[in-house]
């Protein structure tokens, strides 16, 4: 991921305010950012989501080959 494509990221997830984006006011300015208590609060779901997907991978593969093989 570039930097660029990083700090957009980031900015989106400070509006959606899962994170807190701190200005600090250097020369260069150097921004920092941290969770949110509503972006602790999305850990867990997260975490849950991740292992669901670690766990079902394999037959989400199979669907998706099985689906591809029936449009052609």
């Amino acid at each position: 991921m570039s930097q660029k494509m990083l700090s957009q990221n980031l900015k989106a997830l400070a509006r959606a305010g899962l994170v807190a984006r701190h200005v600090a006011p250097t020369n260069p300015p150097q921004v920092t950012y941290s969770l949110t208590e509503l972006g602790v609060s999305l850990a867990g779901p997260l975490t849950d989501l991740i292992r669901w997907f670690g766990q079902h991978g394999d037959e989400l593969l199979a669907a998706q080959k099985h689906y591809d093989s029936q449009q052609t």
